[in-house]
């Protein structure tokens, strides 16, 4: 048994005007300084009715830690708002589900927040997710990811029920986007949609959504990054970005992901440039199991590759997105990124035990050992053919 949960979803241009419906006394808006300074919290600030009161917390930081979330959700104790209004990229969203389970049920310790316990969430506030980037799909999955700041590591965490009640995607809302931000969420959108569509909880409610996701990252994202305020391309990019959201938060990512929390917990490498580069090289290693586990060459034909052959469809897969990284400038390997031979050797055992210990890595169709994963890590530094 198995289940699709989804926020309600209200899309496109002048979509941020439905905040105007709310009902309500007090409403909390959770957000980062960056958005803050861009105008974007007083968007919707502006955009609430007047019979509704308004407080702001942005204190939250990149790779929210379990310390912000607990600030967060006594600030939101002592406020005793009805609405919880999450404005930025994943790190504000995730920080913001994290104080809303807080909030609810303060006897909850973050760390430990799962998708078994019933939290009874709602009986004092309602949630509404508004991302401010084109990538991260957090406004459409109960996932959680925070940072364990003591033991640097990412923790993923969630429940069902931290599904937001409504996703609000205004394209006006990320047209200010940097191109390298742009790019960095963009690429954790298409990584979503990828390992939606291959990890072993895919299913026929999310397959659909996976590919066209895909589908929609590279038709749309180079647009993106070339120019800025192409309206249509952002429009679509967020568009796709939530649909893998839809899709992935429904079948769970993959490899790739354990991959890159470990190297952004521990390296601080924003999450989306993290699994990215990470995505051709565990398609690499996942290509070396069971052909009848994978789905490659679903995924080449989508896109108009070569590859009758699971293993043919893999290289032209992984062969598409170096060149759509390239493209975009995005390192294709953590020297590129900077690490140095000597640090990724001093950090290894804490790579390889995180990336162990990642929920996502156990949906992959090919788990590795800790052997393996430092040999996928020695293979993403120097930029290798994964052969093994």
């Amino acid at each position: 048994m198995w289940f699709f949960s989804s926020p309600h979803i209200v899309f496109g241009e002048g979509a941020l005007s439905y905040l105007e419906n709310l009902q309500g006394k007090l409403a909390c808006i959770v957000s980062d300084s960056n958005v803050m300074r861009a105008g974007l919290v007083e968007r919707v600030r502006s955009s609430l009715p007047a019979h509704i009161a308004v407080q702001v917390f942005t204190e939250v930081e990149p790779d929210p830690s379990l310390e912000v979330v607990r600030q967060g959700a006594a600030f939101l104790n002592q406020l005793q708002p009805d609405w919880i209004i999450a404005v930025g990229g994943g790190s504000v969203l995730d920080a913001a589900k994290g104080m809303w389970i807080l909030y609810e049920r303060p006897d909850v310790d973050p760390s430990a927040i799962n998708p078994i316990e019933t939290y009874g969430l709602r009986r004092k506030a309602h949630f509404i997710a508004i991302p401010t980037t084109a990538g991260t799909g957090s406004e459409m999955t109960w996932a959680i990811v925070l940072r364990d700041a003591a033991e640097r590591r990412k923790l993923g965490l969630g429940n069902r029920e931290a599904v937001p009640d409504w996703a609000i995607l205004d394209p006006g809302m990320i047209l200010e986007l940097p191109p390298r931000l742009t790019v960095d969420t963009g690429l954790d959108a298409l990584t979503h949609a990828i390992e939606g569509f291959t990890s072993t909880f895919h299913n026929d409610f999310t397959d659909g959504l996976c590919l066209h996701a895909v589908r929609l990252i590279f038709q749309y994202l180079p647009r993106c990054y070339r120019d800025g305020s192409d309206f249509e391309a952002r429009q679509h990019m967020q568009n796709a970005a939530a649909i893998a959201g839809l899709g992935f938060g429904n079948s769970m990512a993959a490899l790739a992901h354990g991959l890159g929390h470990s190297l952004g917990a521990v390296f601080h490498v924003p999450h989306g440039r993290a699994v990215a580069l990470f995505l051709p090289y565990t398609i690499e290693y996942c290509a070396g199991s069971d052909p009848q586990t994978l789905r490659y060459v679903e995924l080449a034909h989508m896109l108009g590759l070569a590859g009758e052959t699971q293993n043919a469809a893999a290289r032209s897969l992984v062969n598409a997105i170096r060149e759509l990284e390239k493209s975009l400038g995005q390192p294709l390997n953590l020297q590129e990124l900077g690490i140095s031979r000597e640090s990724l050797e001093q950090e290894m055992n804490l790579l390889v035990a995180n990336a162990l210990n990642d929920t996502q890595t156990i949906m992959s169709v090919r788990v590795p050992d800790e052997g393996d994963l430092q040999r996928l890590f020695w293979a993403a530094f120097e930029g290798k053919l994964v052969d093994f």
